[in-house]
């Protein structure tokens, strides 16, 4: 697309024609939030030299680095050793149970996130070109940002193009009363938790998605008792059956209650103490807890930075269309506020569309691509994902072949002791032409990496299996799914002219 369609030209004139447009900018492009989409479309800014303000009201890095990737992935890893130590005797060795500090895992995980810090830092993003103002950002015309500075100042600047990426924030379910029981999200539990001696004995997790999983197993693995409760019938919705079962047996031999079908109706803080009750097949359950994680999705952030004054359209997300403008041409979004996915990769990725659109859409403007997009959940064993899944595929209608190689064939999944899980292929009949990829088991979202690339260049399973990869390692899982699916499909017709020529040739 050139500039834009006439159309379109006609229709942001009339759009504009109320607002007094500015005779020159301050500014190139104004962004508003410093998370992943934000620090991405900065960044772009400056490296093509344009001149790029950065708005932040909380912390850099948003909540990827704040409270949500960073940290949890922090108290996964120490979690995960906590359990390897348990099952040493699968190694050779003596299991012990850990000795815990629970305020020294949580200083861990701030040191981390502490240590990762500079990498989206006001400092850095300075040098490399961005003006960052730390305050409230508030749109007062298409063109407009007011910034309310944290030291009680305000200004007003002027850009030509504007990119919102003021992120998302944790559900809280309007349970009666849970604000008298307390509660803690995904966001707040870091700081909640950050002075316990130990971890909450009783840890009620509300949500079975995957950061409701990964906490769930995590606090589990460091002592909590834990009930995780999912409305839905199975976890991790978004997946097949078959890995969300697997996910929930492996929860279950950890010692975790996994409530799937269960309704949380209220909270209850009196007599016996705070209990959160679940309603089950028409029978109510109280289940008592220390605390209680609320883990059931997050919202995009819609209000209080002038989306209302603009008319801009808002539904669970900034509306945008395939270039991630708003209703105002120059205007953008990116990110968890734009949706459709709420990962940073996806964010980064739509930073890029959004920037480069904004500067540079007088001569070229691209669509968003969401073709190819990868996500992972971070529990044991790990599942990661890309394309069409199964269930999805049958809804569809879609034909498709699957091809499974189990773990428990290769060779170092085997020397590792770690051979629970499987890759999953989906393909065109009859063709190598990858539709989907479904991996659960260990370093499962790190294995995900090839067929994400083969996906986004049209490379097919033939390409793979001819690739050399080396051994033992465990991206030959990929090689030998691959491999399968050579085996399906061998040309019988010519393996029997084959088979008669060696017996010639033998006489």
């Amino acid at each position: 697309m050139l500039g834009g369609g006439i159309i379109d030209r006609i229709r942001a004139r009339g759009l504009y024609a109320k607002w007094q447009r500015p005779e020159s900018f301050d500014r190139n492009l104004i962004v508003i939030g410093a998370g992943s989409a934000g620090l991405v479309s900065a960044y772009i800014a400056a490296t093509v030299k344009a001149k790029v303000t950065l708005v932040e009201a909380h912390k850099m890095g948003g909540d990827c680095l704040n409270t949500g990737c960073v940290p949890s992935k922090a108290l996964i890893r120490t979690a995960r050793l906590a359990q390897q130590m348990r099952e040493a005797d699968r190694y050779g060795l003596e299991p012990v149970e850990p000795r815990l500090d629970f305020a020294q895992v949580m200083r861990r995980v701030h040191e981390v996130i502490a240590r990762i810090e500079p990498h989206d830092s006001v400092e850095r993003y300075t040098d490399l070109g961005v003006e960052v103002l730390q305050g409230y950002g508030k749109l007062v015309d298409p063109w407009t940002v007011e910034i309310a500075g944290k030291d009680g100042s305000s200004q007003r600047l002027t850009g030509r193009a504007i990119v919102i990426a003021a992120g998302a924030e944790p559900v809280v379910p309007p349970l009666p009363g849970i604000e008298d029981a307390g509660y803690v999200t995904t966001e707040t539990v870091w700081d909640a938790f950050a002075n316990l001696k130990q971890p909450p004995a009783r840890l009620v997790v509300l949500g079975g998605g995957p950061v409701g999983c990964e906490l769930a197993q995590a606090f589990s693995r460091l002592g909590s008792q834990v009930t995780l409760v999912q409305k839905p019938a199975q976890l991790l919705p978004r997946e097949d059956a078959e890995v969300a079962a697997c996910l929930e047996q492996a929860l279950r031999r950890e010692g975790i209650e996994v409530l799937t079908g269960h309704t949380a109706v209220r909270c209850t803080n009196q007599g016996r103490g705070k209990a959160l009750v679940v309603e089950h097949e028409g029978a109510e359950r109280a289940l008592g807890f220390d605390a209680l994680l609320c883990a059931v999705g997050r919202r995009a952030r819609l209000a209080g930075y002038g989306l209302e004054s603009l008319g801009i359209a808002t539904e669970k997300t900034v509306s945008t269309n395939d270039y991630l403008q708003c209703l105002y041409p120059n205007i953008y979004a990116a990110g968890d506020v734009a949706g459709p996915f709420q990962f940073t990769h996806t964010a980064s990725h739509q930073a890029w569309y959004a920037a480069v659109n904004a500067l540079f859409g007088e001569f070229k403007t691209f669509r968003a691509d969401y073709s190819v997009i990868p996500r992972v959940t971070y529990t044991d064993p790990e599942i990661a994902h890309v394309g069409l899944s199964e269930s999805e595929a049958k809804v569809q209608g879609t034909r498709y072949e699957v091809t499974r190689y189990a773990l428990t064939e290769l060779d170092r999944a085997i020397a590792e002791s770690s051979t629970e899980g499987f890759v999953k292929v989906l393909t065109v009949p009859d063709k190598d032409r990858i539709l989907g990829v479904t991996i659960v088991g260990a370093h499962a979202g790190d294995l995900l990496a090839e067929f994400v690339l083969a996906m986004k260049h049209g490379l097919g399973l033939n390409k793979i299996l001819g690739t050399i990869h080396s051994y033992p390692t465990w991206a030959e899982a990929n090689k030998y799914a691959a491999g399968e699916w050579k085996r399906n499909h061998a040309p019988q017709t010519i393996l029997r002219l084959l088979e008669r020529y060696h017996r010639w040739k033998r006489r």
